[in-house]
Formats: C-alpha cells, structure tokens, sequence
C-alpha cells in the first residue's frame, strides 16, 4: 500500500466514523421525544414510504420543481455508485477496477455522465429559481440568513462535484487515447470537454485526473458529513420519515389517553371513578411546552424538514398576513432540540436552560393563528405533520395554564355550564320552532 493509499484510507475512515457519530447523536435527540406507537399497518406504510419518498409522487403536484428535483435526486443517487468503485481504487491503488464488467461498464459510465449533465443542469436552474426568480417562499422571514446560504451552497456543491466528475473523464479519456489509462468506459458528455484538455501534457492530464479525483471523493465525503449539519438530511431521513407518517384521516385530532379516560368516567353513571388501576399515574404534562413533550416522530418530522416552503405557501394565516409559518415551526423545534442535545452532551441527562419551545421560539400569536385545516400536512412532499405540533401546543396553553383567547374561553365556559357551546341552557336549544 502506497503513501497516496493510506491517506486514502484514513480519510475514508475518518470521515466515515463521524458520520456514524454525528448520525448517533441525531437519532439520540430523536428519541428524546416520548413514545409512540405508529407499527400498525405495516404493508400500508412501506406502500406510503414507496410511493412518496422513493416516488416522489408529492414533488411532482408542481412540475416544474419537482422534475429537477427527481433529476437531482436520482442522477445523485445513481452516479454515486461510481463511489463503490472510487473507494475500491483508493484504498488498493487500482484503476477503474470494475471495468471487467465489459460493455455493461461502458453503459455504466455513459450513463452516469448523461445523469451528472442532467444534474448540473437541474442544479443551475434550481439556483436561478432560488435566487433571482424571488419565489415568494424562498424569501420568507424564516430564510433569511443561514437557512438561505445552507440551499445555495448544496446547489454550488453538487456543481462542482458533477463538473469534477466530467472533468475527470474527460482527462481520463485524453490518457486512454494515449495509452497511458487502461481503454475502459464511454464517455457521451466529456468528450465535449476534452477540446478544453487537449493542449496539456501527459503529466498535466494526469494532474488534472488525479485533482479532479480526490476532489470528486473528499467532496462526497464532505457532503455526508454535511447532510448531518444541514436541511438536506431529509435525503436520508424522508424514508422512515414517510414509513412512520400518521395514516388515520387528517381531520383525526388524537386525543391524550388520560383525557378520554377522564371523559368516558364522567359519562357513563355506573362508572367507579376509583376503579382505576393503581399503577396509572397522571400525565407529567398537558400538551406540549418543550420539544420533550413531543413525541419522537414530530422530532423526527422537524430532521427531515427540507425548508422547502410548500407547507407555509399553502397556509391560509400565512397567506393572509398572519404570523403562523408551519415551515418556521419545524425549524424552530429542530433549533430547539439541537440546542437541548448540546446542552445534555454539556451538562448531563438533567440538563435544563431555562427556555422552551413555546414562548422562546413559537409564539402564542403563531399557535393561535392556525385554522387546523391540515393544508401544510398535505403539502408536505415527505408527510411531516406540523399541525400535530401545533394542536399539542395549544392543548398545553389550553389545559395547563388556561392561556386560550377570550373567544374560545367563553366557548369553554359555555360548554362546561350549558353543554353547549352557545350562551343559553339545554333546554332553551328548540325554542326556535316555536318562532
């Protein structure tokens, strides 16, 4: 093994065991959140997880962004199976070691370029989109700053890495021509760059081969690492995300077990309200005040976030004027969590700053401006739920500290005095026959 073959290596390692290791600590923040049991219907869910995370079938409702992002995504994902073959030829210090595979290599690499093309391509458009088409969605509040830089430079990243990508194939092939390379691939799109090339050097186009090699690998490596950091972990997340999606009705609120137990005593006569089991304790909380008292798949829903803003440009408080962005709370209680991760990596399992999620990063107004008309779920091109969030917010500003506006305080007064949620008795509720 060569000098060149082992810093291979130890950066393939390193780069590999931070990964596992900043992918552990996401999944442990994710488990911070309570239990829920979403292991029903199991052939339903993989059917979900297949249609709209490997399908994309919700990208698609707007073509237009969602074509590019499918030649993204694919061309990404399948050009990246050259990588098992980089990695092989980095760590023995072979050359396109795979190329015994014959005429089904030859169609492999052809259509990696056309697919790394189609992706630079895509990726151009996208930044263009982005930046100077001001979609009104990428210019909410919530984006400005990093959110906004974190989109661009993946854009610019996956250029380079496609652009590194030809430009190695295009030496590649120069060197085969003259015998230095093995003659192994073909090469649809490079060839087109090879005009550029064709005045250097043996040594140069060795150079250039050899830049645009390690540039191609170490920026692979350095994008999985990325992917933990950014909103593009979604690459990852969108599957178990869409698998463990909700798959009752949207309209469904669900209820807190402690509650409907409650509710069912009072109604029913001959019910002991002692009866209870002796070791039912009572909930620690109503609702939800901190990102602990959501439940791990909400947490899970906020990783995945992809900040694309179809959730929030669907919101009717948002498109009316009002503070609610269901984009801004994910992201929010993705903060949150991270925030709440380094301090228990800081300070112990008992860690406690001081701050929540309500109040500190969602306010009240945002809460209470929600019309729970589940627009922002439906959007959703990978099933995240912030309407959920959103209910067990307001059920903790509800139950815990009787923070609801006047207007639904009266309601609630009335129901608990009338049975109704109008100002007069029962038995008034037929009077407007007799008119």
């Amino acid at each position: 093994m060569g000098i060149e073959n082992l810093i291979f290596l130890i950066i393939f390692i390193s780069a590999s065991l931070l990964f596992a290791k900043n992918l552990k600590r996401i999944i442990r923040n994710i488990k911070l959140g309570k239990d829920v049991d979403r292991s029903d219907n199991p052939a339903l869910r993989w059917k979900t997880m297949g249609r709209v995370a490997l399908g994309q079938s919700k990208m698609v409702v707007r073509p237009i962004a969602g074509v590019l992002h499918i030649l993204v995504y694919v061309g990404f994902v399948i050009i990246n199976i050259e990588v098992i073959e980089i990695i092989i030829d980095g760590i023995f210090g072979t050359h396109r070691v795979l190329s015994f595979m014959g005429s089904f290599y030859n169609f492999l690499i052809g259509s990696f370029e056309v697919l790394a093309f189609l992706v630079l391509v895509a990726c151009v458009i996208l930044y263009i989109r982005r930046n100077f088409m001001k979609i009104q969605r990428f210019w909410k509040p919530e984006m400005k700053g990093w959110p906004s830089s974190d989109a661009n430079l993946i854009l610019i990243f996956e250029v380079l890495l496609m652009s590194a990508f030809l430009f190695m194939n295009a030496a590649d092939y120069l060197l085969q021509q003259k015998d230095l390379y093995i003659h192994a691939g073909v090469f649809p799109i490079s060839t087109l760059l090879t005009p550029i090339l064709a005045g250097l050097s043996d040594g140069s186009l060795v150079l250039v081969e050899r830049f645009c090699w390690w540039f191609h690998i170490i920026g692979i490596f350095g994008f999985l690492n990325y992917l933990v950091i950014s909103k593009h972990l979604h690459i990852l997340l969108a599957f178990p995300n869409t698998y463990y999606s909700n798959l009752k009705p949207k309209g469904e609120i669900t209820n807190m077990p402690s509650v409907t137990g409650e509710v069912k005593l009072m109604l029913d006569p001959n019910a002991d309200p002692f009866s209870a089991p002796a070791s039912e304790t009572p909930p620690e909380r109503f609702g939800a005040k901190d990102v602990t008292d959501l439940n791990w798949v909400q947490l899970m829903n906020a990783y995945t976030c992809t900040e694309c803003g179809r959730c929030t440009s669907e919101c009717p408080a948002n498109v009316t004027g009002k503070k609610l962005s269901p984009r801004k709370i994910m992201m929010d209680v993705r903060d949150r969590v991270e925030e709440v991760g380094k301090g228990i990596d800081k300070n112990g399992q008992n860690f406690s700053d001081g701050k929540s999620l309500l109040n500190d990063f969602i306010t009240p107004e945002e809460l209470w401006a929600c019309t729970s008309c589940n627009a922002c779920t439906e959007a959703c091109p990978v099933n995240i739920d912030p309407l959920s969030i959103i209910v067990d917010m307001r059920r903790y500003l509800v139950m815990e500290e009787s923070a609801a506006p006047t207007e639904l305080n009266i309601m609630f007064n009335n129901v608990e005095n009338n049975g109704a949620p109008w100002q007069f008795p029962a038995a008034d509720r037929l009077n407007w026959k007799d008119e």
